[in-house]
């Protein structure tokens, strides 16, 4: 146990602790094992290119605006049926806390799953069967086996398809991340509102709407989330063909 430290800040501040230890590794990691001059160009952070590539903050807001459109559509239904009611209300806390989670999860996780990850499966693997695998091994990393079989089921195939869609996104940009954390972070951050003040749902909610948990429901697991992430997948191959 981390002295001094209460009891419910030891897990966190240790996640901290280990990140820090991981971003203070790359530079050493990326230079001997991908023989990479830069670790944040590969990790997807920096461009590398001296052109008219999009900036950072493009791909970033580009990103929020597809997870503020997929998590609309969820509650838009719950909203016309009868298992949600608009409050509309966030406080300075939940924003603050909002954003911290969003930019936290967002650039964390992306920088271990669809940076490091994915680069460590593409120096031994076909770039397509890395993107597979780490969106596997994402899905299990993320998933509750104690929800039940169906519900478990549900998030084991919604993050899955939300690991492919992160890693078309970072393939689609050149290896730049940034869409990628901005779709993961927002996700994260504008349910935590949604969740937390913006609409009341009911205890009928559906599963398949608004995904298992509970009280504590993953959209991404339910059959929308899985459906509108498939979605995604698709008009991407489609519009990947018209531009060939």
């Amino acid at each position: 146990m981390l002295v001094g430290l209460p009891e419910s800040q030891v897990s966190l501040t240790g996640t901290i602790l280990s990140f820090g230890m991981f971003l203070g590794m790359m530079p050493r990691w990326a230079a001997l094992r991908w023989s990479a001059q830069s670790a944040w160009c590969a990790l997807g952070i920096q461009d590398p290119r001296d052109n008219n590539h999009p900036c950072w903050w493009a791909e970033l807001l580009k990103g929020l605006l597809v997870a503020t459109g997929l998590l609309s559509l969820i509650v838009l239904v719950t909203l016309v049926g009868p298992w949600g009611q608009w409050l509309g209300v966030i406080n300075g806390k939940n924003l603050i806390n909002s954003l911290l989670l969003g930019l936290g999860v967002g650039c964390a996780e992306e920088l271990i799953f669809r940076g490091w990850l994915w680069n460590e499966l593409n120096h031994d693997l076909q770039p397509r069967n890395g993107a597979l695998i780490q969106a596997i091994i994402f899905s299990l990393v993320h998933t509750r086996f104690n929800i039940g079989l169906l519900s478990t089921l549900g998030l084991l195939i919604g993050l899955f398809l939300l690991g492919i869609v992160l890693a078309r996104m970072r393939h689609r940009n050149n290896g730049s991340l940034w869409e990628s954390i901005g779709l993961h972070g927002g996700l994260v951050s504008i349910w935590f509102l949604i969740d937390n003040g913006l609409v009341n749902f009911s205890a009928e909610t559906p599963t398949w709407l608004i995904g298992p948990g509970g009280e504590n429901p993953n959209p991404i697991g339910g059959m929308t989330g899985c459906t509108l992430l498939s979605a995604l997948l698709i008009a991407g191959a489609f519009k990947r063909r018209a531009i060939r």
